[in-house]
Order: C-alpha cells, then sequence, then structure tokens
C-alpha cells in the first residue's frame, strides 16, 4: 500500500514539475547531437530527486548517500537551466562522489591510487550515462532493469542495501517512463534525470561489488559502457574533437540514420543489458575473468560488425 501511495505522489509531482516548466520556459531545444525534432519539456527527472527525499524520510540512517544524489542532482538540474561551465559540474560531481566513498568506507580501505581510480571510474561512468541519454525510454528501460536485476541480487542471493533504496528508484523509473516511453515524450529526463540515476546505481553496484569482491557485476553497465568506449574510439580514429557534441553512438546511428523507432532502440538496448543481468545473476560459479570473456569479446565484435554494416549501407 505505501508503495502504492508513493507511486501516485511521484505522479503528482511529475504533473506538477510540467506546469512549472512550462511557466518557466524550461525546455529541450533540438541541437546538432539531438535524436527529435520537437521541441520538449526538459528535466522530468527531477522526480529521482524527489525519490531521494522519501528514503530520506522513511530511512533517516541513510542520509549520507542522500546527501550526494541531492547535489549531484540539484548541479545537474542547475545546468539543464543555466548551462554551467564544466569546472562547476566537475566540482560538484567531486564533492558528490566523495560522499558516496566515505558512505562506502571506501577512504578506510582502499589505498590512495585505488581511490584515484574510482574517482575517475565513476565520473567517467556518470558522464557515459548522461551521453546515452538520447532516445525516448532508453535512461528510463535501461535504469529499470538494472535496478531489477540489483533488486533481485538483494533480495534472493546477497542482502547488500535497504530493498528501498531500490524500489523507490525503481519507481521513480516507471512513472517517469509513463511520460517518456512514447513517439512523442512528455517529457525528456534531462541532465537531473540521467545523471541523478546514473549517480544512485553506481552507489548501489560498488556497494555490492565492495561486499562481494565480484567485479562481474560492473557487467551490469555493459550494454552501454561498450557503445561509449567504442564510439570515443572511433571518433578518436576520425580526428574528432571528443568534447563536441556528436551523433555517432550506435542507437543514434539506428534511430537517426536508419530511422529506427526510438522504443525499438532503447528497448532493445534493455533487453540485451537484461538479458546479460539475467546470466550474471544465474550463474554464480562462473569466474569473473570468465564473465569478461564471455560476454565483452562477442559483444565489441558484434558491435564493431554490426556499426560497419550500417554506416556502409548509410554511405551506399
Amino acid at each position: 500500500m505505501i508503495y502504492l501511495i508513493i507511486a501516485i505522489l511521484f505522479l503528482g509531482v511529475e504533473l506538477l514539475y510540467f506546469r512549472i516548466a512550462d511557466r518557466y520556459n524550461i525546455i529541450d531545444h533540438p541541437n546538432e547531437r539531438s535524436s527529435h525534432n520537437d521541441i520538449t519539456i526538459r528535466g522530468g527527472g527531477v522526480i529521482f530527486l524527489f525519490a531521494a527525499l522519501i528514503v530520506a524520510i522513511m530511512h533517516p540512517d541513510y542520509w549520507l548517500p542522500v546527501s550526494g544524489i541531492l547535489i549531484i542532482g540539484a548541479i545537474s538540474f542547475m545546468d539543464d537551466r543555466l548551462t554551467l561551465s564544466s569546472r562547476i559540474r566537475l566540482l560538484f560531481h567531486l564533492i558528490a562522489v566523495t560522499i558516496m566513498f566515505f558512505y562506502l568506507h571506501i577512504f578506510h580501505v582502499e589505498p590512495f591510487y585505488v581511490c584515484l581510480l574510482l574517482y575517475i571510474m565513476v565520473i567517467g561512468v556518470i558522464n557515459m550515462y548522461n551521453f546515452m541519454d538520447g532516445i525516448n525510454g532508453i535512461t528510463g528501460l535501461y535504469s529499470l532493469v538494472i535496478l531489477g536485476g540489483l533488486q533481485y541480487v538483494n533480495l534472493r542471493q546477497v542482502a547488500f542495501v535497504q530493498t528501498d533504496m531500490i524500489w523507490l528508484p525503481i519507481l521513480a523509473c516507471i512513472i517517469f517512463l509513463y511520460f517518456n516511453f512514447r513517439k512523442k515524450a512528455k517529457c525528456f529526463a534531462g541532465d537531473v534525470g540521467s545523471v541523478t540515476i546514473a549517480f544512485w546505481i553506481i552507489m548501489l553496484l560498488v556497494q555490492l561489488i565492495l561486499l562481494t569482491h565480484n567485479w562481474a557485476y560492473i557487467l551490469f553497465l555493459v550494454v552501454y559502457g561498450i557503445d561509449s568506449v567504442l564510439t570515443i574510439t572511433h571518433r578518436l580514429l576520425l580526428k574528432q574533437n571528443i568534447f563536441k557534441a556528436h551523433r555517432l553512438h550506435f542507437y543514434q546511428i539506428l534511430a537517426n540514420e536508419r530511422k529506427m523507432p526510438h522504443l525499438w532502440v532503447a528497448l532493445g538496448y534493455a533487453l540485451l543489458q537484461g538479458l546479460i543481468i539475467l546470466l550474471i545473476i544465474s550463474y554464480q560459479q562462473v569466474t569473473t575473468f570468465a564473465w569478461f570473456i564471455i560476454i565483452i569479446i562477442p559483444l565489441v565484435a558484434v558491435y564493431i560488425l554490426m556499426k560497419m554494416v550500417v554506416t556502409k549501407r548509410k554511405a551506399d
């Protein structure tokens, strides 16, 4: 019953935000990176900030991780509204990630160089998640699949976090998808959505990995990871500035150049990641190294082959 009430609250928050966004012109204008042509409300991902507040109310002991979520979400919302400099964004990302590391006791258990590598990795993955948010439904569906996998692990295999730390972002994803998983979306997540849910998911994954010492769980993000890393590699080979807007992600090529329906592309990414998560949680006896060989090498090969085929057809 409590989750039904929370879902209704989330729905009300989203509808209220739409009215505020309309009044203050918080909208997304299509640009060279965009995969849409219509002006749409931006920042529908504020629902994840509200979800974090509910967690703090229900479970005050989680005030520290919630603080990190709220800090990175707030600066991302300001960036949606004002377009902040990269230095300001990076500063607040560092603050939020530092709070995450305090919550996870990383500074007490890991040497300095490992902490430094984790800073780079976490901030890199947050930005990867943000860059992958380019078509209707992709962020919401992909996040829902990962959170579902994490909750299964949490309930059935190893309890690593209070269940509401996963149930509430799951509910937020469902309500957000009601407005976003459409041919003509009512709203986009904005940086406040993609960055906030990325931070939340990474925090859960790192907590699970630290407890189990099983790095195979990082593969819960492997589909996004392969698209991001290989796209950067592709752009470097083309001698492009990787910090400028582009449309070379595979999902962008499928949606923009091959004119595949956005919802089908988003669903494909989510289903593929879901299948990988299902394999990992079903076969716990497989070693981490084996999983990396079994999953990453075939995915990289298929990705490169499919991208070559699609781009060749475009050239023809």
